[in-house]
């Protein structure tokens, strides 16, 4: 049954209704407990009058892409027929290589049953903003099908309740709102029929990156573009590298009284060791935590300093499948050369889904290698005691954000919940987690982006239920003369919480910090001076 909602109806409501909400009443967002139940949230930035004569916004007020406004009614009639002939290739098995069969099946199979409303943090953090609903972006694109594309799609739409016509307004608030979505899939996961509405939105991402060269900037010239041209999404390149390898290591020796030289270019190792490059410049204690066990634990690993072997990152993963292949190819490739058995995917949830079931998809037998998670070899290690740990050295309160694409996307659920439980005594869980967990809110490249007012959106809508979730978890000493530690195995989510811990200033107010899974466990090793964790909010 479709919805009553203005949203749904005529393309004339659709537009009105989009016209009508540019803007989120800050009042109306989901509440937070103790010690922010007097907390009040700055309204979401406005665009300047520049910007919003450069730009196209999205129907909330928010630009997350900054799509130049067309010069002419020219470019405007072109883009929508590049769209609708992408659209075509969207649908055919010779253009969409990756994700046709689920795609067709969740755009044949939704029957507007809203079950995944309440499963979307961001629709529920908002206090039900009908835009942000997770059949909202899908609906519009099937509507767009039904009449463009179908056969008798131009015959008497209204009688088939199909009335979307197409033009700019329309195209560019749909790019906006596919980026309006984390593709964390817990819509998927309570859906009856099998829907995915986050592979749709992603699909919609897709289509207009691959055929109107519309995409988010930070995932694309500043992330995949610069990722290929020097090696990492940071900019970091080989020369960098040995730099950031020189001072980690003399940082070990100051920090552990250990003196480890990192292993790089090693043939036949059992691991190639693979590392989001943000951690090297933002957490480089997260890198020095994996060669400290690493190499304490006496595993054959090697790093590479070949242009992309040593930065983990493939943004395509969340918008556009060329882009997503040209790292995944290269990512084997350098593995494949040194001839490792194995590549390790460090604390990096999207890394863990690039490099194993989607590669696993894609990439010729010819060049693939395994790849394993971090994770699994970490509680292998901890658990069969080849590493020395004393768990008082974690006595605070510790608890576990679980990365989507690692757990829900990926089954990994145990592993670094049977390390926790041996070195962190006064561990507990959010409610919910493991598979049903809420994403941080910076899942899907929006941690990266710091642009116009979409940070704004991102610690005030999407990471908002995580926040919430943080300070549940922790409701038995909320203030900050307890110290706390979220402890967030992914690169993405660490920036996200750094976010969200800097905007909620919740150091001061309620003494949190947030970090990696592998530096607690370094921090609990007795081959370690005490005291490598640092008690302070990066």
């Amino acid at each position: 049954m479709i919805p009553e909602t203005p949203a749904f109806r005529s393309q004339d409501d659709v537009l009105r209704f989009l016209d009508d909400h540019q803007g989120l009443d800050v009042d109306a967002l989901l509440p937070l407990p103790y010690p922010y139940h007097d907390w009040r949230d700055a309204p979401i930035g406005s665009l300047t009058a520049d910007q919003q004569a450069r730009y196209e916004r999205g129907p909330d007020g928010v630009s997350a892409l900054r799509i130049p406004k067309p010069a002419s009614e020219d470019e405007r009639t072109e883009a929508v027929a590049r769209f609708l002939d992408g659209l075509r290739k969207l649908l055919t098995r010779e253009n969409n290589w990756t994700f046709l069969q689920p795609l067709m099946l969740s755009l044949e199979n939704c029957v507007q049953c809203h079950s995944c409303s309440d499963a979307c943090p961001i629709f529920t953090s908002t206090g039900e903003a009908e835009v942000y609903r997770p059949s909202f972006r899908p609906e519009v694109l099937r509507r767009i099908i039904d009449r463009h594309l179908k056969p008798a799609g131009g015959l008497f739409p209204r009688l088939r309740g199909q009335d979307v016509a197409l033009d700019w307004d329309t195209l560019a608030r749909l790019a906006e709102l596919a980026y309006r979505c984390t593709l964390c899939r817990r819509c998927a996961q309570v859906c009856p029929m099998g829907v995915d509405n986050a592979l749709l939105t992603r699909e919609i991402r897709k289509l207009f990156s691959q055929e109107l060269g519309i995409h988010m900037p930070e995932l694309h010239e500043s992330g995949t573009l610069k990722q290929l041209a020097t090696g990492s999404s940071t900019g970091l390149n080989p020369a960098g590298l040995q730099d950031i390898i020189e001072f980690a290591e003399e940082d070990i020796r100051e920090k552990t009284g250990l003196s480890i030289r990192i292993p790089f270019d090693v043939e036949g190792a059992e691991y190639l060791v693979m590392h989001n490059a943000g951690e090297f410049l933002s957490w480089p204690e997260n890198l020095q935590a994996f060669v400290i066990i690493l190499s304490v634990a006496g595993v054959s690993w090697t790093m590479s300093t070949e242009l992309l072997g040593y930065d983990s990152v493939n943004y395509g993963l969340f918008y556009d499948d060329v882009q997503y292949a040209r790292i995944a190819l290269k990512h084997h490739q350098v593995a494949r050369k040194l001839g490792v058995k194995k590549m390790l995917v460090g604390e990096c949830g999207h890394a863990h889904k690039a490099l194993m079931p989607i590669a696993d998809r894609l990439i010729p037998r010819d060049l693939y290698v395994p790849a394993e998670s971090a994770l699994v070899l970490l509680e292998d290690l901890v658990v069969n005691e080849r590493l020395m740990l004393d768990p008082s050295r974690n006595d605070f309160p510790v608890t576990l954000h679980d990365p989507c694409n690692v757990t829900r996307s990926m089954g990994i659920v145990q592993p670094q919940r049977e390390v926790l439980k041996r070195i962190a005594p006064r561990f507990r869980e959010m409610e919910p987690h493991g598979v049903h967990n809420f994403c941080c809110g910076g899942g899907s490249g929006f941690a990266v982006n710091s642009s116009l007012n979409f940070p704004d959106w991102r610690t005030r809508v999407s990471g908002r239920i995580k926040f919430r979730q943080i300070l549940e978890a922790f409701g038995d000493a909320p203030g900050p003369d307890v110290r706390k530690y979220v402890c967030a195995p992914c690169s993405n989510c660490k920036g996200q919480i750094r976010d969200l811990l800097r905007y909620y200033d919740a150091w001061d107010r309620s003494g949190l910090l947030y970090g990696g899974l592998v530096e607690l466990v370094v921090n609990a090793m007795v081959d370690v001076q005490e005291g490598f964790l640092e008690w302070e909010l990066h």
